[in-house]
């Protein structure tokens, strides 16, 4: 086996990168693999000091696949995440893991997911019946608690909008909460002990206390529902979880359910809501993609509402999605991966218990993949690009055998989101403020997303000649 060791920054002697990381992780790995390559070993003191940058679709293909029964999630994130999350989807290896999205998949089976177009629209009206024209909106906030609120109707099938948005707003105020402490424990580097009286951990312990009583109160009357113990079919995520049956005609208990209803809580929000708060910053930078995206929901919709038949008929506003999500993944790092034993991956040797980070933030930029790469260009999404480019090159849901189990929901969710709202909505940033992402667990807006709201009417005729050229800034 190969001793070779990748090229990369010495750092300080004491903390090596970590004082260039901390101040802007995204973009110091992003500088790493534009100097050094597709392979980068640097330290990051208390984190670790063997950490090793892949930025190459090979190499992620490697530890995502290939040889990925050699790895483990990082510690650090099994630690951070295991608090809340316990054994879901998101934190479970192994075996276990494997069990668990089989019991999972079903419900996001496309037939399945489907049959939630008309919520999502629904509740995307509902929302804009509160916005007026010249309103100062935070367009990142709306998106949050719009995305919450459907993934408690998709999730549990509440009856209502209240009480979608009674269980939304108690469940959101835990996740808020909890991934507040998260990211304490991720600048930190390590977990402080539970048994310590410090604010974080009894912030941690109020909101999990509080999640649990609302998703144990759920399960408990879906449970007292039951006829002759046969749980009925809402046709909600939740009646999917709780009939799948594993090869022994297992079913998962009330622990599992919670945890796998705590995992995509937090991720079946956020994700979507993130990606939207990109693409309504996105559009307003660039006034000819927005124009083209008007000029397709027009043509196309022509002022109703959009249904998933649709979506198919709608390409520009799926490449403008697909660009958003290039330039500003959700998750913009996925978990970190630790070797079991000693590993060899293009030819460099990566030692057990070392740290991989692999950042679709960083991958999305890397011009031999896509050129011109800070541009916001939703046209260079072409079947045939698409067809061309590596499997692993980009991955706003990560990838392999753990990659997201809804991402097809997500993708739906998105489309249908900006349809309905494109139509009769263009937002504006409020004039002099400086959009910087927020990068810890997710890429956000940080401090928000001010933008002012001004009411459009669909257009029946578009020519080309009335599209600006694009802007990009």
């Amino acid at each position: 086996m190969t001793t070779r060791r990748p090229p990369g920054p010495k750092g300080n002697l004491l903390v090596g990168s970590l004082r260039d990381f901390g101040a802007n992780p995204p973009e110091f790995l992003r500088q790493l693999a534009q100097t050094y390559g597709g392979m980068v070993h640097f330290r990051l003191a208390q984190y670790h000091n063997h950490t090793y940058l892949l930025a190459d679709s090979d190499y992620v293909r490697e530890v995502l696949v290939t040889q990925s029964d050699k790895f483990e999630k990082a510690p650090l994130d099994r630690q951070i995440l295991g608090k809340f999350l316990s054994n879901g989807l998101l934190t479970s290896e192994g075996a276990f893991h494997a069990r668990q999205r089989r019991l999972a998949q079903p419900a996001f089976h496309m037939k399945r997911i489907r049959t939630y177009a008309e919520v999502m629209v629904a509740y995307t009206d509902h929302l804009l019946a509160d916005w007026q024209d010249g309103q100062k909106r935070d367009v990142a906030d709306d998106m949050m608690r719009l995305t919450m609120h459907i993934v408690s109707k998709t999730l549990f099938d509440a009856d209502a909008v209240t009480e979608a948005e009674d269980t939304a707003v108690s469940v959101g105020r835990a996740i808020h909460d909890l991934q507040a402490v998260s990211n304490g424990d991720y600048r930190r580097g390590f977990v402080l002990p539970n048994w310590l009286p410090t604010a974080g951990n009894r912030q941690r312990k109020r909101a999990i206390a509080d999640y649990n009583r609302t998703i144990e109160r759920i399960i408990g009357e879906r449970r007292a529902t039951a006829v002759n113990g046969q749980i009925a079919d809402n046709g909600d995520l939740l009646s999917m979880l709780m009939l799948s049956q594993d090869e022994d005609g297992g079913y998962m208990d009330d622990r599992q359910l919670r945890d796998e209803v705590a995992t995509l809580f937090a991720a079946g929000h956020e994700t979507t809501s993130n990606a939207l708060s990109w693409t309504w910053y996105l559009l307003s930078q660039n006034p000819a993609a927005e124009a083209k995206l008007h000029a397709e929901l027009d043509a196309v919709l022509e002022g109703r509402s959009p249904t998933v038949d649709d979506l198919p008929h709608l390409p520009y506003t799926l490449q403008v999605i697909k660009e958003a999500m290039r330039l500003y993944p959700p998750a913009w790092i996925l978990n970190g991966r630790t070797p079991l034993t000693n590993v060899e991956i293009g030819g460099y040797a990566i030692p057990q218990g070392s740290m991989i980070f692999i950042a679709p933030y960083v991958m999305h930029r890397q011009p031999h993949y896509f050129p011109n790469p800070e541009q916001f260009l939703p046209e260079r999404w072409t079947p045939e690009m698409e067809k061309s480019l590596p499997k692993y090159a980009y991955m706003p849901f990560g990838g392999g055998p753990r990659v997201c189990i809804g991402n097809s929901f997500a993708m739906m969710e998105a489309q249908l989101i900006l349809a309905t709202m494109a139509q009769r909505v263009r937002l504006r940033l409020v004039a002099g403020t400086a959009v910087q992402p927020d990068t810890l667990i997710t890429m956000s807006p940080a401090g928000g997303l001010p933008m002012i709201v001004a009411a459009r009417e669909p257009r029946q005729e578009w020519k080309d000649t009335e599209l600006p050229e694009l802007v990009v800034v």
